[in-house]
């Protein structure tokens, strides 16, 4: 595939890093660098200023199906947003709190919702004002999604859901002001069916709670959020067609954002390369080697990531991305440790009194705690070898 930038490509990329260099300035310029996976607790009023910041600039919903300004934002060709993604990331500017809303739930509307709900909706995510989190994961429904038991019962008065339940490992949730929720709408239903996607507010005391999960690195990137008859907005697409709409998310789910993820590891590669560098391990061939290979990876994962921008990659490209970039991580945050040798093993005494455990350890030290999950959170490695396996290579299901 020619995947080439054109000389409007280069006039952007002028554009966007003057835009940037101007914006980040003041409050902003002291959250350059933070948040994002692992971080997500660093400076967020900070950074929720900074989404509206973007949102008046018009640099929120550059890749969706919309016209151009429909919702306030700027509609750029494809190696445009790939020409901002990178800026924004060459720059460090702060890690994104609206990018759920924007990249997950503003293209499953364009795709599923009304027109009603695309007008309610996509002008605030676009003016960076409305803060969006994902509610399907549940205890004993994580990977294996269709046994979600979270249920909802339409209120015959009013028409609106009423949902009960419990979700998990919700990023973003003590932040955002809305969930869009995977929930059974048919009593009875089992599996895929009888579900319904439903949009439900945050701010709704006493029926909406939100309980931060503390996790080995001291931080709390993820939540506990339960739901005691919390009032939905309505249904994307028909009642009980949520299974259809929750995997049509999924496989919007890995895009230009992919390409925005892995600029983020480069820079993490490069200071493992320089604590390599600077460290007793130097000279190790065999830690040399490992090094080696890791870039070379990356680089792959830059190029596949092209390829599928592209040509769409097929029904398999999600699953094959999240296996990619999963394990490389992972192994990166081995490498972060295994670079300073048993000077690694040093940190505080867990929760030491007056001291925030993340705040004792060092960058490669949070790295290889936060990295351990990212085999197993937005879909396993099981999971996504077996939607390879049964639907792009046709082998037979696996029995149940």
């Amino acid at each position: 595939m020619d995947f080439s930038f054109g000389a409007e490509d280069g006039e952007l990329r002028a554009r966007a890093r003057a835009w940037l260099t101007g914006h980040l300035v003041g409050p902003y310029a002291d959250a350059v660098g933070l948040g994002g996976p692992g971080s997500e607790h660093e400076e967020v009023p900070a950074r929720r200023a900074w989404e509206r910041e973007l949102g008046r600039g018009g640099w929120i919903g550059q890749g969706w199906d919309a016209p151009d300004g429909a919702y306030g934002q700027r509609r750029l060709s494809l190696t445009g947003q790939v020409v901002w993604a990178e800026e924004y990331a060459a720059l460090r500017a702060p890690g994104r709190v609206g990018h759920i809303g924007e990249n997950l739930l503003a293209p499953t509307l364009l795709a599923y919702g009304s027109r009603e709900q695309q007008g309610r909706f996509l002008p605030g995510i676009a003016r960076g004002e409305e803060l969006w989190c994902q509610g399907y994961s549940e205890p004993g429904a994580g990977s294996d999604l269709a046994a979600v038991r979270t249920r909802a019962v339409r209120d015959r008065a009013d028409g609106r859901y009423r949902v009960t339940g419990q979700k998990i490992w919700t990023s973003l949730a003590e932040d955002a002001d809305w969930c869009f929720v995977l929930a059974r709408t048919e009593p009875g239903s089992r599996r895929h069916r009888g579900l319904s996607f439903l949009l439900v507010r945050m701010d709704q005391p006493g029926r909406v709670e939100v309980r931060p999960i503390r996790q080995m690195s001291g931080t709390s990137e993820f939540n506990e959020v339960y739901f005691d008859g919390a009032e939905a907005d309505g249904a994307v697409g028909a009642e009980g067609d949520g299974w259809t709409v929750a995997m049509g998310l999924l496989a919007l789910e890995r895009g230009v954002s992919t390409l925005v993820q892995q600029i983020g590891f480069a820079a993490e590669l490069e200071r493992v390369l320089a604590a390599y560098a600077a460290s007793a391990e130097a000279g190790d061939p065999v830690l040399r080697e490992r090094l080696v290979r890791q870039w070379a990876e990356l680089r792959t994962m830059r190029w596949n990531a092209l390829r599928t921008l592209g040509d769409g990659g097929g029904p398999g490209a999600p699953s094959v991305a999240k296996l990619l970039w999963g394990g490389w991580h992972k192994r990166l945050g081995e490498l972060a440790v295994a670079v300073r040798g048993a000077a690694a093993t040093a940190g505080p005494a867990p929760w030491a009194p007056g001291l925030p455990y993340e705040r004792g350890l060092d960058e490669g030290q949070r790295l290889f705690l936060f990295t351990r999950a990212d085999t197993i959170y937005g879909g396993s490695d099981e999971i996504q070898r077996n939607i390879i396996a049964e639907r792009v290579l046709g082998l037979p299901k696996e029995s149940r």
